[in-house]
């Protein structure tokens, strides 16, 4: 008896702030879901609109991860402050700069109504499962509100573009001090560790004269969790969800699939302001020695003075008395908001972060029926973050570059900072989907991209760089990039098993051009020690290809990280590796190889008592605890992973590193990997990084993590017979208590 007045006791508690209006609608709206859950805990979501499943959809993610939901949505409202304290302060300021929360208000009051559903329907899945689960303490958000999604409307991990400005930018600014922007220091060897893979094949490629996909994000570990969304409105999508968004953001439907990799397209840019105190010509400006904030009201644009907006903002963060708040001053030209400060000029930023458009085209393209309706879903030309690589029943294949493109005068070096007092520099409209970068079923019968140039998306020489402005497509060439092409260049028809056994090729290409420069190294040294001899015939002996046996990779990879580190250390642009790196290792003595390859069997005799360690024995993949930031342990169970970086040209991403560890463990890469082929009926595999739960109680928290490090992937539910068949359960909202 006690055990049931505790619980109505919480319920009650956790209800405040609900209504019982609301409540009553959820439990009715509830009894239209209908939630399947498979063997694998995969939530197959059927309902009767497209708001029931929305609704299911939002509940089921909790019930999966609600921590992660919540967080997701903690950060785009620029509130992480209220958890990490002080320190997360500019970051938060950074978000609301450039995502106005009274303008995702102000969008959703004019969403069209079928939006307008959707939006409900996903604050009522969240608020339905925190009444019926009151035990499930928010750390920040204890009640989600429908407008929440027009803030984070993209999907992608890295939802807001910023020309690659940093929280320590704006720092710099309101403390009043004038820097290099981080983005002109950013250390390359840090970039390029993540993105994505997306390959498509036509028929005239395909064993089964279908067309076929492959579905391949690299993003932090468990950061899509897998399902699949069916109405009586015509909705049937299965894929990958970003927690907290209610659409399938990488995946596929009855008629056409969709893979959204991330590219380094120009969508955001930076403006010098010269900013001027009311009243003073610029004659009078220049004899000012030093200009104090608050005196800069104007800005010069056109010869003429004008007015600089004020907004103010208030950022709370926890401290050890509670809960305080810091206020701020945001100011903003035409262009956008003051995001730092250079040479006594202001830098604002010009950028398109959330859009009313941008949410509508993330689900409209989940319900397209064909070629043609997918198309008219890129006409809204507001997808901001992502590249597009397509497949369709009917046969079609296709790449987009990007899709939200600026059109711009190419005389300015849209890569740095533009002159912002003319309006020569303004953005002139959008780019037409046709005058981007892009292919549509090419005659070589495959595309793929890896983060890596458009131009060779369907092979070298397909397209003409030329043709394009340099802001439209400034990504250079990865190794990854070069192994898909070198794969795809050798097909003649393959089938799914084989476009999978493609999709996780672990060719390490970088050391097809480091491995042969520390050989004759070592060749040409008269005398070396056994052990480095020992280690120089292992590399000479081996194939490249990362594998969990291999001592070999575990060598080649300790040793290529160091010389990448010096070599990228000065960087401050994207440099070409597969072109210049030959070319850019001459700048590395003889001497300088050996100690690095000397350090590294060091280390590693320190830390295992042998430097002959195995790739699998050093390379772990754990899930031990749920957490948004990794804790690893080495006394703790973990698998051997076969697979490496992808900066190392391998397809099948594992991003991996020491934490306080003698091992490494890895901390993102492949997430979701799915491979589809379009027939009269669907045809899929699929495979999640470690499980679909983050309840570290739940059978399905790591039930896949076997299969991952084994590449062995599971079938695909797509149709309701198969789906009631695998069922493990089935259930309505709620109806689990």
């Amino acid at each position: 008896m006690k055990k049931y007045l505790l619980f109505f006791l919480l319920i009650t508690i956790q209800s405040f702030g609900f209504t019982k209006n609301e409540i009553d609608h959820w439990k009715t709206q509830a009894k239209h879901v209908k939630i399947i859950r498979d063997k694998f805990g995969v939530p197959h979501i059927y309902g009767k609109s497209d708001a029931d499943v929305v609704f299911g959809l939002m509940y089921a993610q909790c019930e999966d991860d609600f921590q992660r939901v919540e967080m997701n949505y903690i950060t785009m409202l620029g509130r992480t402050s209220e958890i990490k304290g002080k320190e997360g302060i500019y970051d938060d300021l950074l978000v609301k700069m450039v995502i106005d929360s009274t303008e995702s208000v102000k969008d959703y009051h004019r969403s069209p109504i079928w939006l307008k559903k959707l939006l409900n329907a996903f604050a009522d899945g969240v608020n339905y499962y925190l009444y019926k689960h009151p035990e499930v303490k928010p750390a920040v958000l204890a009640k989600f509100h429908p407008w929440f999604p027009l803030t984070y409307t993209d999907g992608s991990i890295s939802a807001i573009q910023t020309s690659n400005l940093k929280a320590s930018d704006i720092k710099n600014f309101y403390e009043g001090k004038n820097s290099d922007l981080a983005y002109m220091n950013q250390k390359l060897e840090e970039n390029n560790l993540s993105g994505s893979n997306g390959f498509a094949i036509s028929p005239a490629k395909s064993k089964s004269g279908n067309a076929m996909l492959y579905i391949n994000p690299h993003v932090t570990f468990y950061f899509r969790p897998e399902v699949h969304l069916v109405s009586e409105e015509g909705l049937n999508a299965y894929g990958a969800v970003t927690w907290g968004q209610f659409f399938v953001y990488q995946g596929f439907n009855p008629n056409c699939g969709w893979m959204h990799t991330s590219s380094n397209a120009d969508v955001a840019d930076l403006y010098s302001e010269q900013i001027q105190p009311l009243g003073l010509n610029s004659n009078q400006v220049s004899r000012v020695s030093k200009i104090q904030p608050s005196w800069l009201n104007s800005y010069l644009y056109e010869g003429k003075q004008l007015p600089v907006k004020e907004k103010k903002t208030r950022i709370y963060y926890k401290s050890a008395n509670g809960i305080e708040h810091q206020d701020f001053t945001i100011y903003s030209t035409h262009h956008g908001p003051i995001m730092a400060k250079q040479n006594d000029h202001w830098i604002s930023m010009k950028s398109n972060n959330r859009s009313l458009k941008a949410l509508m085209q993330s689900w409209l393209r989940t319900k397209s029926r064909s070629f043609a309706e997918f198309k008219k879903t890129l006409d809204l030309r507001a997808n901001v973050s992502n590249n597009t690589v397509y497949a369709d029943r009917e046969g079609n294949i296709a790449y987009w570059h990007g899709n939200f493109m600026p059109k711009r005068n190419p005389k300015f070096d849209w890569s740095g900072i533009v002159d912002g007092t003319t309006k020569a520099t303004e953005w002139q409209g959008l780019h037409s989907v046709k005058e981007i970068v892009h292919f549509e079923n090419p005659s070589n019968g495959w595309l793929q991209n890896c983060n890596s140039t458009p131009f060779t998306a369907a092979g070298i020489g397909m397209i003409d760089a030329s043709k394009f402005p340099t802001y439209m497509s400034p990504d250079v060439e990865n190794f990854r990039g070069i192994n898909a092409v070198r794969l795809f260049s050798s097909i003649q028809k393959i089938d799914l098993d084989e476009l999978r056994t493609i999709g996780y090729d672990r060719h390490l290409a970088a050391f097809d051009v480091l491995i042969p420069s520390l050989l004759q190294t070592i060749d040409q040294k008269k005398e070396i020690s056994p052990d480095l001899f020992d280690a120089s015939k292992l590399l000479k002996n081996w194939d490249r290809n990362s594998s969990k046996e291999s001592i070999a990779t575990t060598i080649a990879i300790l040793w290529g990280e160091k010389v990448m580190s010096y070599l990228l250390k000065s960087k401050t642009s994207p440099v070409d590796l597969p072109k210049e790196l030959q070319s850019m290792l001459l700048s590395i003595s003889s001497e300088q190889k050996l100690n690095w390859m000397k350090e590294v069997m060091s280390t590693l005799q320190t830390n295992f008592g042998t430097w002959k360690v195995a790739w699998g024995d050093l390379n772990r993949f754990q899930r031990i605890e749920n957490k948004l930031d990794f804790k690893f342990d080495d006394l703790q169970e973990s698998l051997a992973s076969p697979f490496a970086s992808s900066q190392w040209g391998s397809l099948p991403s594992f991003n991996s590193k020491t934490f306080g560890t003698k091992k490494r463990y890895g901390y993102g890469g492949n997430s979701f990997i799915c491979a589809v082929e379009f027939g009269k009926k669907i045809k899929a595999k699929s495979l999640l990084a470690g499980g679909e739960s983050g309840n570290i109680l739940n059978p399905h928290f790591k039930d896949q993590a076997q299969m991952y490090v084994d590449g062995q992937f599971k079938e695909v539910l797509f149709y309701k017979d198969d789906v009631l068949k695998g069922k493990e359960k089935e259930y309505w909202p709620g109806e689990e208590l």
